[in-house]
């Protein structure tokens, strides 16, 4: 491949990943900490600007010419890394939803210390669905049995049922796990992917492992909300 091709390749593979960090784009696929190591140390700004210096080098004539630097006129395979770039720009993926919990059969608490859930307030809860998961799961004081709690996900139906799910990442949405929470009451006709904005009550001992630690909600209220701006829980 040219090395003129090589530069212009840089330029928009290293343009697409400052285009999504510049916004709210990024969080589709990692976690907010990490922007600006995209931006700048993860390699968006510094490919930009590398490729710009070695172009500007190459037509002011700095550089020699190298023999094996022509077109063999077979070769096309190194503009397929166009195609991230012009997902990017023209597909914009979503965040990962119901396909993604159903293909990964279902959700699941991770087993933790029970030393690590503090005592909550009293009255009303807004809780992450996967710390509702684990402590309905993992909580040996049963600090959330009985307790009215708010949670915020989207639809994911099972057969009959229809659960409120929301995928955790440690880094990025390559190691995104779902925790789903079960609903339970009048829910009407609810869409895959919905995002919901739900308060209920937690039905004591309903997360166990013959259920895949999903505990069940009793609903009292049924919100539809925008998606968030992160759509993952950390």
């Amino acid at each position: 491949m040219r090395r003129d091709t090589q530069h212009v390749l840089l330029v928009l593979l290293g343009g697409a990943l400052v285009r999504i960090a510049a916004d709210d784009t990024y969080l589709r696929y990692i976690k907010p900490s990490h922007r600006w190591w995209l931006l700048a140390a993860g390699a968006g700004a510094v490919m930009v600007l590398l490729a710009v210096v070695a172009l500007v080098r190459d037509l002011s004539g700095h550089t020699e010419a190298d023999p094996h630097d022509h077109d063999h006129g077979r070769i096309q395979s190194p503009w397929l890394l166009m195609l991230p770039v012009l997902v990017i720009a023209l597909v914009s993926p979503p965040a990962l939803g119901a396909d993604a919990v159903a293909r990964s059969g279902g959700g699941g608490a991770v087993v933790r210390n029970a030393d690590l859930y503090p005592p909550l307030p009293p009255g009303p809860l807004e809780l992450g669905v996967g710390e509702v998961v684990n402590r309905a799961a993992w909580d040996e004081s049963r600090s959330l049995d009985g307790r009215e709690v708010t949670v915020t996900g989207f639809v994911v139906r099972r057969g009959a049922e229809t659960v409120l799910a929301r995928m955790t990442i440690a880094c990025c949405a390559a190691d995104a796990r779902p925790y789903t929470v079960r609903l339970v009451g009048d829910l009407g006709d609810l869409e895959p992917d919905t995002w919901l904005r739900v308060r209920g009550t937690v039905q004591p001992g309903s997360a166990t492992q013959a259920n895949r630690f999903t505990p069940s909600l009793t609903v009292s209220e049924i919100q539809v909300v925008p998606e968030p701006t992160d759509p993952y829980e950390s």
